[in-house]
């Protein structure tokens, strides 16, 4: 709190901060600004990684559904949008993008249709290392 400051031969009082005072509250803003920034990126990550879990999750699952009804694996991820089994491809978040994933095939001689082998798993194109420390393109 200011404290009144008495000028000149009248006695009036003005209020205002010094200097000094200026110069501490703008350096305890920055060490609070310094503490969150860093906290805020790390979560908006751990956000991430919580969306890649659940759209690889998704797309494993339907890729699953799909070979189990059509008895054959899909060739691309766009089988799935084309059949009716996603509305859209999800996008990877650590990339940003729909057309990153790595599409894992299946072995031909342990596919369900051996003419025709299709995918098998789906990965982040991401070449990025999670929290945990476990690069997202092995997830």
């Amino acid at each position: 709190m200011a404290l009144p400051i008495r000028s000149g031969k009248h006695g009036r009082r003005r209020f205002g901060y010094t200097l000094v005072e200026i110069v501490i509250v703008l350096t305890i803003i920055s060490i609070l600004v310094s503490i969150a920034v860093p906290l805020y990126q790390k979560a908006l990550l751990r956000t991430k990684e919580s969306v890649l879990r659940n759209n690889l999750f998704t797309l494993r699952t339907v890729i699953d559904e799909y070979t189990y009804d059509k008895q054959k694996a899909p060739q691309s991820l766009e089988d799935l949008v084309r059949d009716g089994y996603l509305r859209q491809i999800p996008s990877d978040p650590i990339t940003g993008s729909n057309q990153s994933w790595k599409i894992v095939m299946e072995d031909a001689l342990t596919s369900v249709n051996q003419t025709e082998p299709g995918i098998f798993d789906v990965r982040s194109g991401s070449d990025k290392t999670s929290l945990e420390g476990t690069p997202y393109a092995e997830w």
